[in-house]
């Protein structure tokens, strides 16, 4: 059962009460960078928030109102790479399933995180700028077991194609799969 949600023992005709105690409920809000209103103060006051059109019954349950400022390309390239589970992280991974390497140039990280600020989408926007890149590649991949590594470069993520080199047959994650 949830925290903060307590089941009432009355059910009645399959339906069960629940009642909704929000002492131990806890979220956070943030709005993106087109929807921020432009306070002049680095402290937004609840009567800011009225203002942007957020009921008081909600103000009253955010603890702690602040201003965040979009990150940069380099906090956004920190984003893409740092993080235990970072997107580069995750493509990598998927593609070694099937026995090919990924590769990012610094270049392109940079490019992405460009094309990023470009579109005022922040961190959420990376993950459609990469797999506007990786999903033609991920589709060709399986198809083609001579694919040994893909790297991507600032031309790539400008619209040209993939660096893609071909060798020997790689054995298939489903043949891998079945050998463990």
């Amino acid at each position: 059962m949830a925290a903060g949600i307590q089941h009432s023992p009355q059910v009645n005709a399959g339906t069960a009460k629940f009642k909704l105690q929000s002492d131990g409920l806890l979220f956070s809000g943030s709005a993106a960078e087109k929807a921020q209103p432009h306070f002049n103060s680095p402290a937004a006051q609840p009567d800011d928030l009225v203002k942007f059109g957020l009921i008081p019954e909600l103000i009253g349950r955010l603890p702690v109102v602040t201003v965040l400022d979009p990150l940069d390309e380099d906090a956004l390239v920190r984003v893409l790479t740092e993080p235990k589970n970072s997107l580069v992280r995750q493509y990598k991974e998927l593609l070694h399933l099937d026995n090919a390497e990924l590769v990012f140039t610094d270049a392109a990280l940079h490019a992405i995180a460009r094309k990023t600020v470009e579109r005022k989408s922040g961190a959420r926007g990376l993950r459609s700028v990469v797999e506007d890149l990786l999903i033609p590649i991920m589709y060709d991949i399986p198809s083609d077991a001579t694919i040994t590594k893909v790297t991507i470069d600032e031309d790539t993520v400008n619209g040209g194609e993939p660096h893609v080199e071909h060798g020997i047959m790689r054995p298939r994650y489903k043949n891998i799969a079945m050998k463990q």
